[in-house]
C-alpha cells in the first residue's frame, strides 16, 4: 500500500517535470512559480520513494537468490542490511508525508507575561525571556524587541519579541501556554518555595494579505513611555496604545523613540493576535484532526513546570521529566523539552491521518 502511494508522488513529480518544459507553463509565470513550489515541496518524499522502492526490489531479488549456491551467502548479507533500512525508510517516509502546517516555516511573536505571583512571576518572564535569547542565538535566529513592559522588582510585566529564522514556528509553536515556577524568592527569609505562573504565546508573523483590519475598528492613543528613568526613557509623547474595538485585543509599543515606529510595530503584534485568533476559530470549525495538526498550545492550559529546588523541568502534556534545568535556562538547551514535543507530536498525526 505505502509503495502505491509513494508511486502517485514519484508520478506527479515527473509530471511536473513535464509541464516546466512546455511552452504553455514558460510564458506563464506565476504557474510555473506554483509548479515549481510544489516540486520542490514534495522533493524530499519522491528521493525517499525511490530509495524505498529500490530497497523493496532488491529484498524480492536476494530471496531468491538465497538458494543459489554461489550467491546465497552474499544474498543473506545483503538481507540483512535492507531488511534493517527498509522499516528506517518508512518512519522517515511517513513523517514526510504528514500534512504540513502552513506557517512552519513563519517567523513568530513571542509574548510572555506575568502571571499570578505578582515580583516572581515577573522575575520569571525575565529569565525564560533570556533563555529563549540563548535557544535562538543557538539556532541562528536573530531576535527583535517589539515591547516591553518593566516591574519594579526588575523583572517584566510582559516582553513581546520577534523571532526571525529558519522553521522558527515549527520549533517554539508547542511553547504557547501556562508556564509555572516553584523556587525560594531572594525576598523570602523562611527558605519556604513560592509557586508562580506566566503565560507564553506564539503567533506567527503573518503579512497584510493574511489579516484585514477596518482602520474605524482600532482607537489609537498616544502617550508618554513608562519606565525605570534614564536615557532609554521617552521625554516626547511617542508611546502608542492601539485596542482594537471588536476584539477588545489592546496593544501598547513604547520601545522605539518615534512614534511612527512604535504605531508600526504595535499594528504587527496585533495583526499576529488577531491571525491567532482566526486559527484558532478554524481548527475549532475543523474538529481535532487540524487541532493535531497545528498544535499550538492553549494559553490557558498549565504545560510545563520549572522546579529549582529539585533541577526540574516537566512537560506536563508528554510526562516528560528532566533534571536539567540549569542546563536548559542557562545554556538554553530547550531541544532536550522541544524534541520530544515535536516526536510525540508526529506520532499522533501519523495516526490521525492512517499514515
Amino acid at each position: 500500500m505505502l509503495k502505491s502511494k509513494l508511486q502517485s508522488f514519484i508520478n506527479r513529480y515527473e509530471e511536473i517535470n513535464n509541464l516546466l518544459i512546455s511552452p504553455d507553463i514558460t510564458n506563464d509565470i506565476k504557474r510555473m512559480t506554483d509548479l515549481s513550489k510544489e516540486q520542490s515541496s514534495i522533493q524530499p518524499i519522491v528521493t525517499k520513494a525511490k530509495e524505498y522502492i529500490q530497497v523493496i526490489n532488491d529484498i524480492e531479488e536476494n530471496k531468491m537468490l538465497l538458494d543459489d549456491d554461489e550467491l546465497g551467502e552474499l544474498a543473506k548479507e545483503e538481507l540483512k542490511t535492507l531488511e534493517v533500512r527498509k522499516p528506517e525508510l518508512e518512519e522517515e517516509i511517513k513523517i514526510l508525508m504528514i500534512p504540513k502546517d502552513p506557517n512552519d516555516d513563519k517567523n513568530i511573536y513571542l509574548e510572555l507575561r506575568a502571571g499570578t505571583g505578582g515580583d516572581e512571576a515577573a522575575l520569571f518572564v525575565g529569565d525564560l525571556y533570556r533563555a529563549y535569547l540563548r535557544y535562538a542565538e543557538g539556532n541562528g535566529w536573530k531576535v527583535e524587541m517589539m515591547n516591553s513592559s518593566e516591574s519594579e522588582s526588575g523583572g517584566y510585566k510582559e516582553i513581546v519579541i520577534l523571532v526571525k529564522g529558519d522553521h522558527v514556528f515549527s520549533k517554539l509553536k508547542f511553547e504557547g501556554g501556562t508556564h509555572r515556577v516553584q523556587r525560594v524568592p531572594a525576598t523570602e527569609s523562611q527558605g519556604r518555595v513560592h509557586t508562580s505562573a506566566i503565560t507564553v504565546a506564539v503567533m506567527p508573523e503573518v503579512d497584510d494579505v493574511d489579516v484585514h483590519i477596518d482602520p474605524n475598528d482600532l482607537k489609537i492613543d498616544v502617550m508618554r513611555a513608562s519606565g525605570n528613568g534614564g536615557q532609554s526613557v521617552n521625554t516626547t509623547d511617542s508611546a502608542v496604545r492601539i485596542t482594537h474595538i471588536p476584539s477588545g485585543i489592546v496593544v501598547t509599543n513604547q520601545d522605539q523613540k518615534s512614534q511612527h515606529k512604535n504605531k508600526d510595530r504595535a499594528m504587527k503584534v496585533l495583526k499576529a493576535k488577531l491571525y491567532e485568533i482566526e486559527m484558532q476559530k478554524k481548527m475549532e470549525a475543523e474538529g481535532a484532526t487540524r487541532k493535531e495538526q497545528v498544535g499550538t498550545g492553549d494559553r490557558s492550559g498549565r504545560i510545563r513546570t520549572y522546579n529549582y529546588p529539585q533541577g526540574r523541568i516537566t512537560d506536563h502534556r508528554i510526562n516528560l521529566t528532566l533534571y536539567r534545568l540549569d542546563a536548559i535556562m542557562n545554556d538554553g538547551v530547550f531541544d532536550e523539552v522541544i524534541d520530544p514535543l515535536i516526536a510525540d507530536h508526529q506520532a499522533r498525526l501519523i495516526e490521525a491521518n492512517g499514515l
